[in-house]
């Protein structure tokens, strides 16, 4: 009788526990959470590229990089002096570039996720839509 609950116990823990699944189709994408959601992305890709800029810069000064820089600028050009280059390549002059690169950014990734999500609604009509499947483990 003993054999008979072991040979029971061992077929329920060789059973192994069904997993669920669902099949759902993306059939729309709601335009303006679209926008939203891109326009948030593009913000924080505005900021990284701002503060990795301000870091570029900071790690370049400090190494003297840019005074190397001029230095051979004017070696080359026959005239004395590095400041042309810092004055081109000044905190000022290359944050104000970046934050400029950074609303353009801005702009661009917020207008291709508007482009992007009335593409996908439109090609739903077509394809009809994006079947994703999700399992509970």
């Amino acid at each position: 009788m003993s054999s008979s609950v072991a040979e029971r116990l061992a077929k329920k823990t060789a059973k192994r526990p069904t997993s669920k699944q669902v099949r759902l189709k993306l059939v729309y994408v709601d335009f303006w959470s679209a926008v939203k959601v891109s326009f948030l992305a593009g913000l924080a890709l505005a900021i990284v590229g701002i503060v990795a800029t301000f870091l570029i810069w900071t790690v370049l000064t400090n190494t003297g990089v840019f005074k190397q820089i001029g230095d051979l600028f004017s070696s080359v050009s026959g005239t004395s002096g590095s400041s042309s280059v810092m004055g081109a390549l000044g905190l000022g002059n290359v944050m104000s570039f970046s934050i400029i690169v950074g609303i353009l950014d801005l702009i661009v990734v917020t207008a291709l996720g508007a482009v992007v999500a009335l593409l996908y609604n439109l090609s739903v009509k077509i394809t009809g839509g994006l079947l994703v499947g999700f399992t509970n483990n």
